[in-house]
């Protein structure tokens, strides 16, 4: 019978993760923190070591200094375990010297590594997406179809297709066709595969399952092909037996700014989207040493406070404050993500602050006196110390804004 032993998850680092900027200006995408405590690879991970799933490699390319730091210090296996969580960044060899180009072409310039890990599986997983699932049940899934190749789908909606990769399942649940995008509706009909007039598509998750001799085919077969699910998928369901794996919980992929933004703000709410507190099947992280989190004379409401935080008379509502976060008295915080410090002597927020639709990233320093709104939607602004995204203002890593600095609209 086939083991979630031979399974070997890679999950992919993504590119230059220039649509997360500035929060991927000195880190990538996968390291880029969420929910005040957490970062986006600790999804993937924990989905995997919840699954028993314990062979993990992370491809890596871009400002992934801060991502290995991470895996290091987090995912260490004791020596009575076989299980391992390895970087396999971008590298040069006798057969090429280019970076990545692709998905694909990431785990083409791999499949050594692939090759000496001897498994029979390989999970294909993005690093940048929120999400709790069981691979386990997926990998059943597989291998009762005897499918090559399993692609995680979820329903979507009819006005949501032409942002998804859709695919046509047959009743066997064999995937028979794809179309990346479709805006047409005489397209679209061709492509129905649910009942459900709401959500009668199925679109690609960016999840797949391979046999692992299928995998190396499809890419030494097609060297020109650097994508999944542009182009290998679409290549295989015309030669393999590719199959569509049901999900339907939460899913959100975290590609910009905007998506960032509210993704998180959503985790604030009393009906959060996504669980945190799952004892079953917890999200893993970085064990920090902090002490509790203090609270003097302050309103909080629908707030996600992380440890080691110290606020002194503040208003806060519907926001993230990030762990080692110091916020100064009179300082009123609305909509926005703190993502606090990395020790207790950097950064933090003065005093009479009004901070509003905004993302701090780490180590911040904003001064006394400080007034920061949201700008419209659609709106892209740039400046030395700070920047605007689809209407969020960003402050970057390690930036300092001067007691008194107004960033709003005029």
């Amino acid at each position: 019978m086939p083991s979630l032993n031979d399974i070997l998850a890679v999950i992919l680092g993504g590119g230059r993760g220039a649509r997360l900027y500035p929060l991927t200006q000195m880190r990538s995408k996968p390291a880029v923190p969420i929910a005040g405590k957490y970062r986006l690879i600790d999804i993937p991970i924990s989905n995997c070591i919840n699954s028993e799933i314990f062979r993990i490699a992370i491809l890596t390319q871009f400002n992934s200094v801060s991502l290995h730091r991470h895996i290091t210090r987090t995912y260490n296996f004791d020596a009575f375990h076989t299980g391992w969580v390895q970087i396999w960044a971008a590298e040069q060899t006798i057969e090429s010297a280019d970076w990545y180009q692709g998905t694909a072409d990431a785990v083409r310039k791999q499949t050594l590594e692939i090759a000496s890990s001897g498994a029979k599986n390989v999970l294909i997983l993005a690093g940048d997406h929120l999400y709790r699932m069981n691979y386990k049940a997926m990998a059943e899934y597989h291998w009762a179809m005897k499918a090559d190749i399993t692609v995680a789908v979820q329903p979507v909606m009819t006005e949501e297709a032409p942002r998804f990769g859709i695919l046509k399942r047959e009743q066997d649940g064999r995937i028979s066709s794809f179309v990346e995008k479709p805006k047409d509706p005489e397209i679209q009909k061709r492509f129905v595969s649910r009942s459900d007039p709401k959500r009668p598509f199925l679109g690609s998750m960016g999840i797949y399952l391979f046999n692992t001799n299928v995998l190396m085919e499809l890419l030494a077969n097609f060297p020109n092909y650097d994508d999944f699910g542009g182009d290998i998928i679409p290549q295989a369901i015309k030669t393999h037996s590719v199959y569509g794996f049901d999900f339907d919980g939460y899913w959100q992929d975290i590609g910009t700014i905007r998506s960032f933004y509210e993704t998180n703000l959503a985790l604030t709410s009393p009906n959060s989207p996504f669980n945190f507190h799952d004892a079953e099947a917890p999200i893993y992280t970085d064990t920090r040493f902090l002490p509790s989190s203090s609270v003097e004379d302050s309103q909080l409401k629908n707030v996600l406070l992380a440890e080691g935080c110290r606020i002194e008379r503040c208003e806060i509502s519907h926001s993230i404050v990030g762990i080692g976060s110091k916020i100064g008295s009179g300082t009123i915080i609305k909509d926005s993500i703190l993502m606090g410090a990395d020790s207790q002597d950097r950064g933090g927020i003065g005093m009479n602050c009004h901070i509003e639709g905004a993302i701090l990233d780490k180590n911040v320093f904003i001064g006394d006196d400080v007034v920061i709104r949201p700008f419209p939607r659609n709106i892209d602004m740039d400046n030395a110390k700070w920047y605007v995204r689809d209407g969020v203002v960003v402050i970057p890593k390690d930036a300092e804004i001067p007691a008194g600095t107004k960033i709003a609209p005029e």
